[in-house]
């Protein structure tokens, strides 16, 4: 298993980890089989999506901050409770196939943090599956 860090520089963002998990199963030498990534903090996320058009990830942010506004009543005091609710829309983790030492992914396809209540240094963790 492997633990990665990330820093954040924004209140919400979503940034493209799939070079940085492309390394990391490199550097496990995982050729077939899978790899679970997780993020253990309750508000920020994993997806994946489109990564070769930015405004992609503007339009998910956009969409994500109509569908849970800032100004609800929310009854956690901590004040972060969109980031709460947004991060569990998204989810907090992701099973990729890796495939001769390669992310199965779509051509379009990346794996985006998702971050909901930064500027923060976060957390990843990777385990790899290995197929018999």
């Amino acid at each position: 298993m492997r633990v990665l860090e990330i820093e954040t520089r924004s209140r919400e963002e979503l940034i493209d980890i799939t070079p940085l998990i492309s390394r990391e199963v490199q550097a496990m030498g995982l050729k077939d089989g899978g790899l679970i990534v997780f993020v253990p903090h309750t508000t920020a996320g994993l997806t994946i999506n489109e990564n070769a058009d930015p405004s992609v990830k503007r339009d998910i942010l956009l969409a994500l901050r109509h569908m849970v506004p800032d100004h609800l009543p929310y009854t956690h005091s901590e004040g972060n409770s969109p980031a709460h609710v947004k991060a569990s829309l998204c989810g907090s983790s992701l099973y990729v196939i890796v495939r001769e030492g390669k992310l199965c992914l779509g051509t379009w396809q990346g794996i985006t943090f998702c971050e909901f209540d930064g500027p923060r240094r976060r957390r990843l963790f990777l385990s790899p599956v290995i197929s018999k």
